[in-house]
């Protein structure tokens, strides 16, 4: 078992998180219970998970976990591209947020190998 604040991608993804609070703030009230949340929940699954993973007792359970962050991140993505086509991001910000997302990808498919790898 790991602490899972010692995971740069962990740490990545909160920030991530913390991001999409403060730019999600802006979009219209009636997407508090529609895209608004659902941007937020799967951003927010992706620390979640990972923080989850770090508590199982086994690689094989903890990349289990990461396979479900990286799915999150994909939803994630999906999400950033909505929020942009309906101009609740703009593009300056939609770019950051989805390099973002892209970049803990990266992560999160590398630390996979790494647990494939032991």
């Amino acid at each position: 078992m790991q602490d899972f604040r010692n995971l740069d991608v962990w740490k990545k993804s909160h920030e991530l998180m913390l991001a999409v609070y403060r730019a999600s703030r802006s979009f219209p009230d009636d997407e508090r219970f529609g895209l608004t949340s659902q941007l937020r929940r799967a951003t927010a699954s992706i620390p979640a998970n990972l923080a989850e993973g770090c508590g199982r007792g086994s690689d094989a359970d903890f990349g289990r976990f990461v396979q479900n962050a990286m799915g999150s991140s994909s939803e994630v993505e999906y999400h950033f591209l909505l929020a942009r086509d309906l101009t609740y991001l703009n593009a300056e910000d939609y770019a950051k947020l989805n390099d973002d997302v892209t970049r803990i990808k990266r992560m999160l498919a590398s630390l996979l190998r790494k647990i494939k790898g032991n």
